[in-house]
């Protein structure tokens, strides 16, 4: 199985790629991850809220395979412990078959398309993080995971 993670537009601060290169890097350890990056919309002054999730909803759905296991990152999903997640994506691990797809979508959500076209949601936080920090908040817990399942020194309880 390989694992994605699918963002709506470049991450901005030098500070969080190093970050997030140095998780990815680590991920690659245990199974196939890459990051893919939806560009950002140009012009958004004349459009509205709805209008940008739609666009930006249609390239993340253009991005998906049929076989995906999409899961997107949302304040409303479930919520769980670093051991827990890592119990997920053992869960995960054995049961899809292809590419598990995470997803962080642009400034105003999803769209109803890509809400109906994912399998499940699930939440970081309840708190509002900025789109580029979620990228390395989502990439460490991701990591921290892995640690869990072979039980390495990184995740302390």
């Amino acid at each position: 199985m390989k694992i994605s993670l699918i963002v709506v537009g470049k991450t901005v601060h030098s500070y969080l790629n190093n970050g997030i290169d140095d998780y990815s890097k680590r991920i690659s350890y245990y199974c196939p991850f890459e990051i893919k990056y939806i560009p950002d919309i140009k012009n958004t002054k004349s459009l509205t809220q709805p209008q940008q999730k739609e666009i930006e909803g249609q390239s993340l759905l253009n991005s998906f395979e049929k076989s995906d296991y999409v899961v997107l990152l949302d304040e409303h999903g479930k919520e769980f412990t670093s051991v827990d997640f890592s119990k997920y994506i053992e869960k995960k691990m054995q049961s899809v078959p292809r590419r598990l797809v995470f997803v962080i979508g642009g400034p105003y959500g999803f769209s109803k398309e890509v809400k109906e076209r994912s399998n499940e949601k699930i939440s970081i936080s309840k708190m509002t993080f900025p789109h580029d920090l979620i990228r390395l908040i989502f990439t460490e817990q991701l990591y921290r995971a892995f640690s869990i399942l072979h039980n390495e020194p990184y995740h302390h309880e």
